[in-house]
């Protein structure tokens, strides 16, 4: 049996926002990809009707991993012509499909359609407010997007799927073969999903930082000169300029202070470049403050990457929530 399109959801431990996710998906076929949750997700998924596939501990849980398998199965049951990824944290806006594949269907070239992400509480931490900052980008054609796309399946059987093995910016990298394939990723004016970053503490918004270092590494190793840019502040503000300040306070206090002007040049930077985005004052000094910091768990992902690489370590996933 053929459909036209058919939805992929993937979770793990989500809890309270999988039951929204999946109460606000249209009646169209649903697969559930569970990912080890031992918080009765399996359970939640199966009342809503969706059907599931629970990832065995074989190979290390990933989202690209949950996403392949997921499309798989879909496949094998139901053949869609289009299909919908969405994030267990999240949930899909009323028209949001429909709007979708009307894209699709008026550009025979685009093979992703994707929309606008919204934080759902911006307002209870800083860390959702930068999330909700980082989900606000322009419509039109692009490079890359997030994991909640509408996808051609023809799509992902010629570029390939998912790949299991990168545990961060895997849909970066998903996209980046997508282009190589010949077709064009476009972000339509609408609103997508309202995804729940539930990041109330500090420590949260490190761990995901760590995360996304390693998804640097990982992406522009596989696919260089992905990510370069990146990759070089995080080595420069991540790595260099913490090494010759903590040096110059052996050797020279002097060269310390070039080191933090360093820094504070670069906040100075940030700020106005999110003033500019249109963000307040307030906002963007507070922002700034994280995206500078940032650079530091993100050069622990980098070398964890290159630890992994270098040993032959299994990619295992980085969680934050």
């Amino acid at each position: 049996m053929s459909v036209e399109v058919g939805i992929v959801a993937i979770g793990r431990n989500e809890g309270e926002r999988l039951k929204a996710c999946l109460a606000s998906l249209p009646e169209v076929p649903v697969v559930y990809v569970d990912s080890g949750s031992t918080d009765g997700s399996v359970v939640v998924a199966r009342e809503y009707g969706a059907d599931i596939v629970e990832l065995s501990a074989y190979s290390p849980f990933t989202a690209a991993r949950a996403r392949r398998e997921g499309y798989e199965r879909l496949k094998q049951t139901h053949n869609p012509k289009f299909v919908q990824f969405i994030d267990g944290d999240c949930l899909m806006v009323q028209g949001w499909l429909d709007a979708a594949l009307d894209a699709m269907r008026i550009n025979p070239e685009v093979g992703i359609v994707t929309g606008w992400r919204r934080e759902l509480h911006p307002e209870v931490s800083l860390y959702n407010d930068l999330c909700h900052h980082e989900w606000n980008r322009p419509a039109g054609d692009i490079l890359t997007c997030g994991g909640d796309m509408l996808v051609r399946s023809e799509v992902l059987d010629q570029a390939g799927p998912f790949d299991d093995t990168v545990i961060a910016a895997e849909d970066d990298e998903f996209c980046v073969r997508v282009r190589k394939s010949g077709w064009k990723i476009h972000r339509i004016p609408s609103e997508m999903t309202r995804h729940d970053a539930a990041m109330l503490r500090f420590g949260q918004w490190w761990q995901r930082a760590v995360r996304s270092g390693h998804g640097f590494a990982q992406v522009g190793h596989m696919h260089p000169p992905y990510f370069a840019r990146e990759q070089k502040r995080v080595l420069v503000y991540g790595l260099a300029v913490p090494a010759i300040i903590l040096l110059s306070l052996i050797f020279s206090p002097i060269i310390a202070v070039l080191g933090i002007s360093a820094y504070l040049y670069n906040y100075i930077r940030t700020v106005s470049g999110l003033r500019g985005e249109g963000l307040s004052t307030g906002r963007a000094l507070r922002h700034a403050s994280l995206i500078t910091l940032s650079k530091l768990p993100n050069a622990i992902g980098l070398i964890e990457f290159h630890r992994r690489r270098i040993f032959g370590r299994k990619m295992q996933i980085i969680e934050y929530k």
